[in-house]
């Protein structure tokens, strides 16, 4: 069985100028709800831990926007541990993957970067 999937192709300036919708109003704005919380907290812990926050810059900063496990599995760790951790930040909704032959790719989804973005902005008003 397989769980591979077909990736839309994103268009990272369309997104900016759509402007992404975030999960969570920006801090100052108001306090969240439980669900706005948990949805933050997830995204939040899921980059709590070095290796995982070192493996998704890698894949954020890789050519092309997308890097195969191949690529950036050198952060210290063992290959099943490697996995482990791109698995925690596919369920947190930070990174989507794609099978291709025997290789696994793995893409930042931009319209989650400029979410968070927007969660930890600063409104004028806050100031």
């Amino acid at each position: 069985m397989s769980n591979t999937r077909v990736l839309p192709l994103l268009d990272a300036a369309a997104d900016a100028d759509a402007g992404a919708t975030p999960c969570c109003p920006p801090l100052t704005e108001r306090p969240f709800t439980a669900e706005e919380a948990e949805t933050a907290a997830r995204m939040f812990k899921a980059l709590g831990d070095p290796v995982r926050l070192r493996l998704f810059s890698a894949v954020a900063s890789h050519e092309g926007g997308e890097a195969c496990v191949c690529d950036i599995s050198d952060v210290g760790v063992s290959q099943p541990t490697v996995s482990h951790h791109l698995k925690k930040l596919k369920e947190a909704g930070l990174l989507t993957s794609e099978r291709r032959g025997t290789w696994v790719y793995y893409r930042v989804e931009p319209s989650v970067l400029a979410a968070m973005g927007k969660l930890l902005t600063i409104s004028p008003a806050a100031l």
